[in-house]
């Protein structure tokens, strides 16, 4: 297969990367960080004035009408910069949950204001949950931008909800956690009413899918940022009389963080590909670009550091916001071993 992007998917790319490489600067960033991890001017220029939130919702549900492939190039370039915004847990998973399985009233009430970024929604998944009718009772630790959500798809094995996040029964509780472009909250539900979504098996499966596609994007572009930072370093880092990027031991590191980057590039835009077209593959590919994707992006944040000396270590210098979101990202839906195992599962079978 040869993949190439459309001209309008091109189009897209690029101006997604012009308005997170003027926006999203270290010390906006910085700034977001220090306050509730979101970017305000950011998000309302990402959401309203390019209209970019839409990207990946259907038509009929407000959204622009393109897939997984554009929402992909999106969340790549916003990893690129370590954007401090709440795309994944309200547009990616939320959005997309209620794109998916909401129904008609429930997506008229909540996607508009989702796309304008006027709401912020968080996801909320406890496999543990309990539900006696629409009265829910459950807690999740780790809930992307959950202290900023006004509200909250909840999930379980066994259905899908929506529970406003001033709901008597809901307690919020925002967590101190390593990377602060997306900080973490723990969601406590005891006795909340929900709404239950129409068909909660599509929107935990959409939820899922581009969950997986946007992180595993996210640390694609990251990667790339990565490489492409060290690269401009060794250029001009001269020592004995060199630049650094001269010695062949420097050179081999970045050669090897190229080469993963590029096997990384081909795992997300096939789990893109595959998730669009409704390919039988598609399952076992979001697994496999998730895993792969975030082991790439956390090598190559690891040989950033390294490769810069000393600087690298500082916090002045933005190694350690690659670094953290790198390793905030391994973790996050599911590890790496827990994806390779579903790989392993549909390859094998049984005998996984």
């Amino acid at each position: 297969m040869h993949f190439v992007f459309t001209e309008e998917q091109a189009m897209i790319g690029e101006t997604a990367r012009a308005l997170f490489a003027e926006n999203a600067t270290s010390q906006r960033t910085r700034a977001a960080m220090a306050a509730d991890g979101i970017d305000a001017a950011l998000w309302i220029a990402f959401c309203q004035e390019l209209g970019l939130s839409g990207i990946g919702i259907p038509e009929a549900a407000g959204g622009a009408g393109l897939g997984m492939v554009e929402l992909a190039i999106i969340a790549e370039a916003a990893g690129a910069q370590v954007a401090a915004l709440p795309m994944l847990g309200s547009l990616a998973l939320s959005a997309q949950a209620i794109a998916a399985g909401g129904s008609a009233e429930q997506q008229a009430a909540h996607l508009p204001a989702l796309l304008s970024g006027e709401t912020i929604a968080a996801y909320v998944h406890d496999a543990g949950l309990t539900a006696e009718g629409d009265t829910l009772t459950g807690e999740a630790g780790f809930v992307a931008h959950g202290a900023s959500a006004q509200l909250f798809v909840v999930t379980s094995n066994t259905g899908a909800w929506l529970v406003p996040a001033d709901a008597p029964g809901v307690t919020v509780t925002a967590l101190t956690t390593m990377d602060q472009t997306r900080p973490y909250a723990r969601v406590s539900i005891a006795g909340a009413a929900g709404k239950p979504l129409a068909d909660a098996a599509a929107a935990i499966a959409a939820a899922h899918r581009a969950g997986f596609v946007t992180v595993a994007a996210e640390a694609l572009g990251g990667a790339q940022a990565c490489l492409d930072r060290t690269v401009a370093y060794a250029r001009e880092r001269v020592q004995f009389g060199r630049a650094i990027g001269s010695f062949q031991a420097y050179k081999h590191r970045l050669a090897d963080m190229m080469i993963e980057i590029e096997q990384a590039r081909s795992a997300v835009y096939w789990a893109a590909c595959a998730a669009d077209e409704g390919s039988d593959e598609a399952a076992l590919a979001v697994h496999a670009a998730k895993s792969f994707a975030a082991d790439t992006f956390f090598m190559c944040a690891g040989n950033m550091i390294q490769l810069h000396g000393g600087i690298g270590f500082t916090w002045e210098h933005d190694a350690h916001l690659y670094f953290k979101r790198a390793r905030a990202i391994q973790s996050m839906l599911g590890d790496g071993n827990w994806h390779r195992e579903q790989v392993a599962t549909m390859i094998l079978g049984e005998a996984a």
